[in-house]
């Protein structure tokens, strides 16, 4: 294929999936389903060698799945909460935060823990199986958030506002360090069953980058959440 059509082959295939999913109906197939049109590019580049080539694509495929599955639960927010694995309690414990203020998105005692466990698992599994399991993984993340976004804006006065505000810098950061992590760490494995080479050792400037870009998740989530929530508030008409 033409690299320069690659995005919108990525963009198309990760939108068809959403449709595919939906009218299977099986949950737990929704991340697997979504990986499937961007895998293949991915690992194509890493076996030219290309990692920046192959980070750009996995996040391409990132924004698509934003996209498609805030898009999907605010058109239609009883459907996706019956596919999107874990989004009607995210949703309930982002609208409790949005409300009150209290929950783990805005003590750090509480989100750090679960931010280390997130990295360390996705981490773990993109080194044992080559990302085949870290992706979806990572989809499954990105979908309860879409939902929760999807459903803030079906829910708000300024649904735009709400949604575009929703997406918080700090996620958006995180988002483009797990994939990072994703790509850099999926090589070794791919590289022994695929038979190219592949080096980590020669990856420490991208797993500095995505390190960088979880502790500065951490830092500014810790530092804006709060005052972030009125700004969702505020639009949401609450």
């Amino acid at each position: 294929m033409n690299p320069g059509l690659v995005p919108a082959a990525i963009v198309g295939g990760t939108a068809a999936s959403y449709v595919v999913a939906i009218a299977i109906g099986v949950p737990a197939l929704v991340p697997f389903l979504n990986v499937a049109p961007a895998f293949p590019f991915m690992v194509a580049s890493l076996r030219r060698g290309r990692i920046a080539e192959a980070v750009w694509r996995m996040l391409v495929w990132a924004a698509a799945l934003a996209v498609c599955s805030t898009t999907i639960s605010y058109l239609a927010t009883a459907e996706a909460g019956s596919v999107f694995l874990r989004g009607e309690s995210y949703r309930r414990e982002m609208f409790e935060f949005i409300l009150t203020g209290s929950g783990p998105e805005g003590d750090i005692r509480r989100f750090l823990p679960q931010h280390a466990a997130h990295a360390a698992v996705f981490s773990g599994l993109s080194l044992a199986t080559g990302s085949v399991l870290a992706m979806p993984l990572g989809a499954l993340l990105m979908n309860y958030m879409g939902y929760y976004v999807g459903a803030l804006g079906a829910a708000s006065a300024h649904p735009w506002t709400a949604m575009a505000l929703a997406w918080v810098p700090w996620a958006v950061i995180r988002i483009a360090g797990f994939v990072t992590l994703g790509v850099v760490l999926a090589g070794p494995i791919l590289g022994r069953f695929l038979r190219f080479e592949y080096r980590l050792a020669h990856q420490r400037r991208w797993i500095a980058a995505a390190a960088g870009a979880l502790l500065a998740d951490v830092v500014l989530k810790w530092i804006l959440a709060p005052s972030w929530r009125e700004m969702i508030r505020n639009a949401a008409g609450w």
